[in-house]
């Protein structure tokens, strides 16, 4: 098992996205948090097993910041 970071935000439409860090490019979307688990592991299995060749990029933090 391997252990991943994502990110979850509510879009406008009422979505709920995944971004998972450290694989470009690998995210979903759902209707509730209760979908958006179980397809956010489907996308990784996916984008896994597409990309095998691809390294992974090392998850350091977040960080707020202000502009």
């Amino acid at each position: 098992m391997v252990e991943f970071n994502i990110i979850i935000e509510k879009d406008e439409d009422g979505w709920y996205v995944s971004e998972v860090v450290g694989l470009l490019g690998c995210h979903t979307q759902a209707k509730s948090i209760e979908e958006l688990i179980p397809r956010t592991k489907e996308a990784i299995k996916l984008y896994l097993d597409s990309n095998k060749e691809e390294g992974k990029i090392r998850f350091v933090g977040i960080r707020k910041i202000e502009v």
